[in-house]
């Protein structure tokens, strides 16, 4: 297959690399001297549950494969998250088959939406892990507090408010250099003192086209910044304001899609407000203001050349943007046995879009900025919300919480249609609303004389359809003028169990679920649905769960191991529910010493044969089963001081040719064949990262 645009030499910092490989798996005679720094493990290979339900990780930590790209590329490696893939960057993140708004991503506490109508720019490719201090998924619908839908999970990316007990600063900055073009650079940095702070962080990142096992250039290309300030007042050591402000962009092409991104330019401003330790049985308050901002424009010919057999044979481009402004004010409440978090939150959400214009008679193209924007939705939220923990006993606990939202969605598209054919929108200007009840109940109980926690909790999530359910579809279910007429709120009842066990050189858990979600939303690409794409409301039934272990053979080797499985099942037909990704396991161990470690990860996942071909989502469908493979990756890491650490790392050792089952197919437009054939994943990567702090 030939690149239609370049092609990226492979081996372009392959010397460094493997340079610095060598210097961090090989080390113990500086080791030696440097035996006081205990060096953690660097390079993450699988993130451990933390508690029930709940995974914390530190972002900024390298982790195997090659450091991430964005959200969706830091999730998958969290037992359970999985990704559908287009190329290098820019993925869409899948909790335990469940896809799109069922997953509630937050930065900040804000919601960032795309504006993409097929998720081009999803949610997760506007946030660069590395300049966030704390990640923080909830999984199941075992938390209220966070806004409304979250039937799948909840993702926080966090900024930690800055502490001074002095004048002072910090500083980390990172470089990051790899296999096909990969260079990344981060700087997150803080001056202040007792009164206040001001943070800066900020990344620049880019890659180059992979090539996958069989030495094929894959047209995955992407760039990408960030950068965002922070100003924090801090009068008293239990009061924070902080005002902060943020900018981004960049661009990626995809072999999965008809189109690139040519620009990804967000704008983000954020206000809030806390004060704890109040002194009475009102304990802490916390208000927050956000205002984020999405301009994306995608075509057919910055990133490759149209493609003269295709329906789009000139210069097409077309730009849309979503404005998204909302708020949260809660109040925490202490009692003996019992803390209360109670709140209310908002949002609005506006759609706008508009084309360029072709003329193929006169060979004049003509760009978006030339056209007026077209508003086509408004969408609002209002909830309230409460989420109680009660200590019943010394070694009991219950969690629990319900919020009441009222969603609205107005459709101001005067015609409906694509471009070759278009009607008048018997929806026009209509508004739709729904009062949303959720909830969830959780028991825990640790066991006497040992470090085990059993749990067990049953949720209720109704979730509103998002944009891209209501707006995105051709058409909507059979006897309805489009899916803004006709598609229903989905409603998810799961029942969430596990055990947590955390010993001194042991860490297991495991966690089930089991669910029932009437209405689910379900998108068909078959013939059925006239060659466009059809929203519909199915019952379905989902089951799974996720274990782990993370166990220290002895002082210098650790072991660790995850395994994930997603079941679902379309009861309306009797067919598999399609876009569900396979068993998975990933097989770590590590050695360490002083202050270097090494260490090995084996990724194992299974053939998926239960595929439902033509069904599937916004973004991708099942087109056929899809093979196992195994993919093995080393890594290394070496600290040099306090200040200063090295990590480096192969994946697919073996050059192995493999292709994810969440995928999207090849675009004729860069010769991939008629048939779908999924887009492989990369071959041989190597890579290295510095990290320093001071």
């Amino acid at each position: 297959m030939t690149p239609s645009v370049f092609v990226p030499t492979r081996a372009g910092r392959l010397p460094f690399v493997l340079s610095a490989l060598t210097l961090a798996m090989a080390m113990p005679t500086f080791a030696e001297e440097a035996a006081d720094a205990e060096l953690a493990p660097s390079v993450v290979t699988a993130v451990q549950q933390s508690s029930p339900l709940t995974v914390i990780a530190n972002p900024k930590d390298a982790r195997q494969p090659v450091p991430a790209s964005d959200a969706t590329d830091y999730l998958k490696t969290i037992p359970g998250f999985s990704a559908i893939r287009s190329g290098g960057s820019n993925g869409d993140p899948v909790l335990r088959g469940m896809f799109g708004s069922r997953i509630n991503l937050r930065t900040n506490g804000g919601l960032m939406l795309g504006a993409c109508p097929y998720r081009m720019d999803a949610p997760s490719s506007y946030i660069s892990p590395e300049t966030f201090d704390k990640l923080t998924v909830i999984k199941g619908p075992q938390t209220v507090l966070w806004g409304p839908g979250a039937s799948a999970g909840t993702v926080l990316f966090e900024r930690e408010p800055e502490r001074f007990g002095e004048l002072g600063s910090r500083l980390h900055a990172s470089v990051l250099a790899g296999s096909n073009g990969r260079f990344d650079k981060v700087l997150d940095g803080a001056l202040g003192g007792e009164q206040g702070y001001l943070r800066f962080t900020g990344n620049q990142a880019q890659a180059d086209d992979y090539e996958d096992g069989d030495g094929d250039t894959v047209p995955s290309r992407w760039k990408k910044w960030n950068g965002d300030l922070a100003i924090g007042w801090t009068p008293d050591a239990d009061t924070l304001i902080e005002l902060s402000a943020g900018r981004g962009d960049g661009e990626a092409r995809y072999a999965g899609r008809g189109m690139d991104g040519a620009q990804f330019e967000r704008e983000s401003l954020g206000l809030r407000f806390e004060k704890s330790n109040l002194g009475g049985v009102l304990d802490k308050l916390e208000a927050q203001l956000y205002y984020n901002y999405a301009d994306h424009i995608m075509d057919n010919f910055s990133l490759r050349v149209p493609d003269p057999t295709s329906m789009m044979a000139g210069p097409m481009a077309s730009q849309v943007d979503r404005r998204t402004v909302g708020g949260r004010f809660a109040g925490t409440f202490v009692w003996t046995d019992v803390e209360l978090v109670a709140g209310v939150d908002a949002l609005r959400s506006e759609h706008r879009e508009r084309n360029s214009d072709y003329d193929m008679m006169s060979d004049t193209y003509t760009d978006t900025d030339r056209f007026p924007w077209s508003k086509d939705a408004v969408m609002h939220n209002y909830g309230a919300f409460a989420e109680l923990t009660w200590q019943v006993a010394e070694r009991r606990r219950v969690v629990s919480g319900a919020r009441l939202d009222r969603a609205s969605a107005k459709d101001y598209r005067q015609s409906i249609g694509g471009m070759m054919m278009s009607m008048p929108n018997p929806t026009a200007d209509e508004t739709r609303a729904e009062t949303l009840p959720s909830g969830f109940a959780r028991y825990e109980y640790d066991l006497a004389g040992s470090p085990t926690t059993l749990y067990a909790g049953l949720g209720h999530v109704q979730r509103f359809p998002d944009y891209w359910e209501l707006f995105s579809p051709s058409r909507g279910p059979a006897g309805e003028v489009n899916a803004f007429d006709g598609i229903e709120p989905e409603k998810t009842t799961q029942l969430d169990f596990g055990v947590q066990y955390a010993g001194e050189g042991l860490q297991a858990w495991a966690s089930g679920y089991v669910g029932q979600v009437r209405d689910y939303i379900l998108f068909d690409y078959s013939a059925g649905a006239m060659g466009g794409s059809r929203a519909d409301n199915i019952d379905a039934r989902i089951m799974g769960g996720e274990l782990g272990v993370a166990y220290d053979l002895s002082h210098h080797w650790k072991t660790d191991a995850t395994l994930a499985y997603a079941w679902g099942k379309n009861s309306s037909d009797g067919e598999a529910l399609p876009q569900m990704p396979p068993l998975e396991a990933r097989l770590g161990l590590t050695y360490e010493q002083g202050a270097w470690s090494t260490g090995a990860l084996w990724r194992l996942v299974a053939a998926q044969n239960r595929v439902d071909e033509g069904k599937g989502n916004v973004v991708g469908q099942d087109f056929g089963s899809s093979a196992g493979f195994g993919v093995f990756s080393l890594n290394g890491a070496y600290r040099f001081s306090d200040n200063v650490k090295l990590s480096a790392g192969v994946d697919n050792l073996f050059d192995k040719d493999y292709a994810e089952h969440l995928n999207l197919a090849g675009d004729a437009g860069f010769g991939y064949p008629a048939d779908p054939v999924a887009i492989d994943e990369p071959g041989r990567t190597l890579w290295a990262k510095v990290d320093f702090d001071f």
